[in-house]
């Protein structure tokens, strides 16, 4: 009797050794870009990863397709009115070009993006607004043809929710034609780049997702070279995949390009708007690491099976870690969306996405 009870603590507690040697973590941690066969982008800052070396390992590592975070907006290029800043550009194509990485080009017109003179300048003036419109995206684009290999070309031009254009600065002086002038002269510039419309919510809010498909096909029908389709996918655990399916199904059916652009996944919400956190989760769980990792599993087997192998540009993070996600910051919100933790170590969320890569499809 003696020995059975010691045999039974034995167990006891040698369990959670056992439970952690076959843990997903002590797999061997594979570079996502060596998995996947489509591109697996993140949005980087080239002057802090060239300030951090772990980070830099993990890019380099995991990542073959970057965009910038901030370097290629509006307002980093045309900050003063008659000249352009071109100098952020350039290093995101030298380290690009350094390390075999392809470039995108994230955005050309953003109404967050719009410096305040040019904002000034379309009270006042629309036909200068409409001239700067074209200089501005000849200029840029034919500077970095064959460099950039696509552009956003407009991003977030709906409202935030429902299906009706946003009225921005752009919309309010030039009419939503001001979409059709900008693919148009991107195009003109770069007649081989890819060219999308960017949006966020379109994987959530259908009402939004089929607004963006009657632009899409109105822009068609008027012969403007759209190509491609950004879906932002900044997920919260509680959308259900049904939803997402559904509207990744409807992208695709455009024949369109379909890039996952900006994905993250967290567990609290928000309201769309800065410092709009709602703070639901205050402690991150076990439970919800697994529930992350399966999330994560699932976005990519939808993307690989629904997308067809043609129409997938790939898949880009926005942002790789915990530690430095824009989520904290934009929301005033504590949570963990990242495949990587804040010290830059694997989540189960790194392995679920992995699974995702690597499933065999029905």
């Amino acid at each position: 009797m003696k020995n059975r009870n010691l045999n039974k603590w034995v167990i006891v507690l040698i369990l959670p050794f056992l439970i952690c040697f076959n843990s997903p973590q002590d797999e061997e941690i594979k570079g996502i870009k060596d998995v996947a066969d489509f591109p697996i982008g993140s949005a980087i800052n080239t002057m802090r990863l060239s300030r951090d070396e772990k980070s830099l390992a993990l890019h380099l590592k995991h990542f073959n397709s970057i965009t910038a975070g901030n370097a290629m907006k509006m307002y980093s290029i045309a900050r003063n009115k008659g000249e352009y800043n071109f100098r952020p550009v350039d290093q995101m194509v030298e380290f690009a070009e350094k390390n075999n990485q392809r470039l995108f080009g994230h955005t050309l017109i953003w109404h967050s993006g719009t410096p305040a003179w040019i904002e000034e300048m379309a009270k006042q003036d629309p036909k200068a607004l409409d001239d700067f419109l074209k200089d501005y995206i000849h200029t840029y684009v034919s500077r970095y043809k064959g460099k950039v290999d696509a552009w956003y070309v407009v991003n977030e031009g709906m409202n935030t929710v429902g299906g009706e254009y946003r009225e921005t600065m752009w919309y309010n002086a030039l009419g939503k034609d001001y979409i059709a002038k900008a693919f148009r002269y991107a195009h003109e510039a770069d007649p081989d780049a890819i060219l999308f419309y960017n949006d966020f919510n379109i994987e959530r809010d259908t009402a939004k997702m089929h607004g963006v498909l009657r632009m899409i096909d109105d822009l068609k029908k008027q012969g403007v070279p759209v190509s491609g389709l950004g879906f932002q996918m900044h997920l919260r655990m509680d959308i259900p995949d049904e939803t997402i399916a559904y509207c990744l199904k409807k992208g695709a059916e455009t024949g369109l390009q379909i890039h996952l652009s900006e994905v993250d996944i967290i567990f609290n919400k928000h309201d769309d708007n800065r410092g709009g956190g709602i703070q639901i989760y205050d402690e991150l769980t076990d439970e919800m690491l697994a529930q992350q990792a399966e999330k994560y599993k699932n976005l990519v087997l939808m993307y690989r099976s629904i997308v067809p192998k043609e129409q997938q540009y790939g898949i880009t993070f926005w942002g790789v870690n915990d530690r430095d996600s824009w989520i904290k910051g934009f929301f005033r919100l504590k949570d963990w969306p990242c495949i990587f933790d804040e010290n830059l170590e694997p989540k189960p969320a790194y392995f679920g996405f992995m699974e995702g890569l690597t499933e065999k499809l029905d």
